[in-house]
């Protein structure tokens, strides 16, 4: 979960069985509405699309979304149980035909400014991708019942639901026809989320890998005794955005300057008094922990598409992973020079190992060999 599993290193039950979200159409724009996901786009009452700064970016250092990503959108969507005001930062492929689109998910704590030097040094390297970061409930999207109160569900069903309906509603809210080629790309306890949606093939044939960052499930789940601890530990008030993201380099949480000044001022909030105070209330989430990562091996190893595990370097391959990287089943990356951050500490590897990663796996720059018969149509020996 985020930065805080690494830095914790150095108990409810699980959650219900979730439904399986319905794939994305891939053809039909509105052949993804699901009258089973509760979060289902097909009851969505608005989709606004918006590139103003919001009043938490309005708070900020210099440094602002606008450095990262094209636009920002807010997500509106209602159903007969819970209303929900979903928030992405979006740069769209130049060709939502061809893509790619690599879809970000953060870490608890975190926000989707994680990816944002990540999204910049992507465009650096393929100029046409796309980069779509989602941001979870209480992390920059609000849901809540119909009488406005929040409805605390951190369960992993909960969250990959609201993944998928925010990855619905931006097709929807961009007008594209088809998802474009995408790759899911997770941080901690984004990458459990990411590999949900590679296993369930809830984007379909637009999926063409996933990307789990620096998470295992015998590590993270061997770190939860140890959260509450670290919790209590860290600072609870910043007199100032600028001592906030000085704490995150100074303690090593964030490793690179600009990743921090870009994320840091989104998990915020100011209060009355001048002083700013965390904007998840990670605490709050604790009965889901443990089921955010149980099973999270053998989940990652059925996930559709091609596989890529990006690690800080300390972290252990249970038995099931070991066993699939011999099979040659993933590609296994260690990055030793970054935190659990690795995305904001070395934006830019990250940023080559996703591109490398989509190139070898883009299934439109294959080239298949020439069949027989147009061989023999030609005169050509066989």
């Amino acid at each position: 979960m985020s930065g805080l599993f690494r830095q914790s290193l150095n108990g409810a039950p699980p959650p219900p069985p979730r439904p399986r979200p319905q794939p994305i159409s891939i053809s039909d724009s509105d052949e993804h509405s699901s009258s089973d996901s509760s979060a289902s786009s097909a009851d969505s009452a608005t989709s606004v699309n918006t590139v103003r700064p919001s009043s938490r970016e309005q708070l900020a250092p210099p440094t602002h979304w606008t450095s990262y990503f094209a636009q920002e959108l807010y997500l509106e969507c209602e159903d007969e149980k819970q209303r929900a005001r979903y928030h992405v930062y979006l740069t769209p492929p130049t060709d939502p035909g061809k893509g790619p689109l690599f879809i970000c998910h953060h870490g608890a704590g975190a926000s989707g400014l994680s990816f944002a030097v990540f999204a910049q040094d992507v465009r650096k390297r393929l100029p046409e991708a796309g980069i779509l970061s989602l941001e979870a409930r209480a992390h920059g999207s609000t849901v809540s019942n119909l009488d406005g109160e929040p409805i605390v569900d951190f369960s992993l069903p909960a969250l990959t639901t609201d993944a998928l309906t925010m990855i619905s509603l931006t097709k929807d809210t961009m007008g594209w026809p088809a998802l474009p080629p995408s790759v899911l790309v997770g941080h901690s306890l984004g990458g459990a989320i990411a590999t949900q949606l590679a296993v369930d093939y809830a984007l379909g044939n637009a999926l063409i890998g996933f990307c789990v960052i620096d998470v295992v499930e015998g590590s993270a789940i061997e770190a939860l005794q140890h959260m509450q601890t670290y919790l209590s530990t860290r600072p609870s008030l910043f007199g100032s955005v600028e001592e906030a993201i000085q704490w995150h380099t100074r303690s090593r949480t964030i490793r690179d300057a600009e990743s921090a000044k870009a994320s840091v001022p989104s998990l915020l909030v100011q209060l009355s008094s001048g002083k700013y105070v965390w904007r998840t209330d990670l605490s709050a989430t604790s009965p889901w922990w443990e089921g955010w990562f149980t099973g999270m091996s053998q989940r990652f190893l059925r996930g559709r598409g091609a596989k890529l595990l990006i690690l800080a370097g300390t972290d252990r391959l249970d038995k099931d992973l070991m066993i699939g990287q011999m099979q040659g089943k993933f590609q296994l990356t260690v990055v030793p020079e970054a935190g659990h951050f690795v995305q904001e500490d070395v934006p830019d590897k990250t940023a080559q190992l996703l591109v490398e990663f989509f190139k070898r796996n883009d299934r439109s720059a294959m080239v298949l060999p020439p069949k027989v018969s147009d061989m023999l149509a030609k005169g050509m020996k066989v």
